[in-house]
């Protein structure tokens, strides 16, 4: 799949159906009298909120700095914080994504509730620590607030040094993170062992294999979760491509199938944050959409369930 699959996928669902016209701008429910709110989780560790909706960078900031392909990103993370959004995530797999980041960071003005995620991918602990190290400088950052061990990648070196970090005050949480269903024995090990605040794993309306046991876990040890692949890269607007989205999704203030998508997600209790990632200003202004009104229940879950399985 080409970098911007998922973006040309999912602007011909955009320009194809009625919600089009409402994806800049959001259906919560409230009265027009009062200020739309956007909905946080807690991170179970400290007690601190952080917005439901996240920002990833991986393919879509994957360009070079300063040429037209990074133009756009300024008005997209513009935006994103302008929604409420604060979680940012990245990595040094990701290409240029984290140089990119940090060069857009410094072009906007309003970015006090910025919440940096990025990892450690590499073997070694002096590697780690100059991997880290240089990620700080690229972020334009002095401490990053989530530091994360990539795909389970040496963990048990990073992990020693990560709680260190944690310790002196570079980094403030510890997350590992998996994608694809990877891994999922060792990491459910790894989460019933070690002192984690945050684990990252992939789920989505159709790959719901994380609610058998990570969820769960999760759940239960009090470690907040990022999601990623929450489109499972761009299938599920292919798989919804010429469907109107359904009259009731107005019950859960769903203005589009990404945030139908989105909102399916958000409402899991185990849920923290989901990092879609995007490089289209329109796309970022719908993912924010689903950060605000209501949040499908469980019923509404399994219909949500129903109709995607049936099409």
């Amino acid at each position: 799949m080409s970098k911007f699959e998922n973006d040309l996928t999912r602007r011909k669902f955009l320009k194809s159906t009625c919600a089009a016209s409402l994806a800049c701008t959001f259906a919560p429910a409230y009265t027009a009298a009062m200020e739309p709110v956007v909905i946080k989780k807690t991170i179970p560790s400290s007690e601190e909120l952080l917005s439901v909706i996240g920002l990833g960078t991986s393919r879509t900031f994957d360009v070079n700095i300063g040429s037209a392909a990074s133009s756009p990103l300024v008005e997209v993370m513009q935006a994103f914080f302008a929604r409420g959004g604060q979680l940012i995530d990245s990595s040094p797999m990701y290409g240029n994504a984290e140089s990119v980041t940090g060069a857009l960071l410094e072009k906007i003005d309003d970015k006090q509730d910025l919440f940096t995620a990025t990892k450690v991918w590499i073997e070694g602990k002096d590697q780690g620590i100059g991997q880290m190290k240089q990620s700080m400088q690229r972020l334009g950052v002095d401490r990053i607030d989530l530091m994360q061990i990539h795909n389970l990648r040496d963990w048990q070196t990073h992990l020693d040094t990560l709680i260190d970090w944690k310790a002196q005050g570079k980094i403030r949480y510890i997350g590992i993170t998996t994608s694809h269903g990877r891994y999922h024995d060792e990491l459910e090990t790894i989460l019933q062992k070690q002192p984690l605040d945050f684990v990252q794993l992939s789920y989505n309306i159709l790959n719901r294999t994380a609610e058998q046991r990570l969820l769960p876990i999760a759940q239960e040890r009090g470690i907040a979760t990022l999601i990623n692949r929450p489109y499972q890269r761009g299938s599920l607007f292919r798989k919804v491509q010429g469907k109107p989205l359904p009259a009731w999704a107005s019950e859960i203030d769903c203005a589009s199938w990404g945030q139908f998508f989105l909102k399916f997600i958000a409402a899991h209790p185990a849920v923290t944050c989901i990092i879609p990632a995007t490089s289209k200003l329109k796309h970022m202004i719908d993912n924010m959409g689903a950060g605000f009104g209501r949040l499908p229940d469980e019923p509404t879950r399994r219909k949500m369930i129903d109709l995607i399985e049936t099409l």
